[in-house]
């Protein structure tokens, strides 16, 4: 049976509506009405074989944060439906992705435990964060991560190692959460009920 979800978020800055499929192909269909948010949504549905649909529209002409904010928060909470009751699941999952310079080593640990925590490093980023790669400001990627985290239920680490390119180090960011989800999300046969010593996720 494939795991989906369908997800609806409508506050007073944003309307979103999203739809995931972890046992999909890779296919696409974004619209945020920001292009370059586009292409890294994109990149995380083709390399972690999610299938994903989002429709997505905000307050851009304030600034773009409540729209790559709550998108993350729409994300997660699509995984969380999508997992259901987590049995048989990998649990954790990781991967180091280089994109030319950068290297992004995004440690992802998915136990849904009720104990969302992310940490995010990169070297110089604060001179980074305030770059624009079209019309999106590159600091909002820390954002999206950390409403996905709150929402997925889930332990987020993201260390980038080295780069200097802000269109790379976004992008091996978000392929690199793409690889970990592929891993963490997928059922292991071995994995009998759920994975935890404790009974409970």
């Amino acid at each position: 049976m494939k795991r989906s979800a369908k997800i609806q978020r409508h506050t007073g800055e944003t309307q979103i509506s999203l739809k995931l499929t972890i046992e999909g192909t890779g296919k696409a269909d974004v619209k945020t009405g920001l292009p370059f948010f586009d292409h890294m949504l994109k990149l995380l549905a083709k390399h972690s074989l999610c299938d994903l649909t989002i429709r997505a529209t905000g307050d851009l002409d304030v600034d773009a944060h409540h729209t790559v904010e709550d998108t993350g928060i729409a994300l997660g909470q699509a995984f969380v439906q999508a997992l259901g009751n987590k049995r048989g699941i990998r649990r954790y999952g990781w991967a180091l992705v280089p994109m030319d310079e950068t290297l992004a080593h995004c440690r992802v640990a998915l136990d849904f435990s009720n104990r969302p925590y992310l940490v995010f490093t990169a070297k110089d980023w604060k001179g980074i964060a305030k770059i624009e790669v079209g019309k999106f400001r590159v600091g909002l990627v820390r954002e999206f991560l950390h409403g996905f985290a709150n929402e997925a239920r889930c332990n987020l680490h993201v260390d980038v190692l080295r780069g200097d390119e802000p269109h790379h180090i976004v992008e091996a960011i978000f392929k690199a959460l793409a690889k970990a989800l592929d891993l963490a999300c997928q059922r292991d046969p071995r994995v009998k009920g759920l994975p935890s010593t404790k009974g409970q996720l």
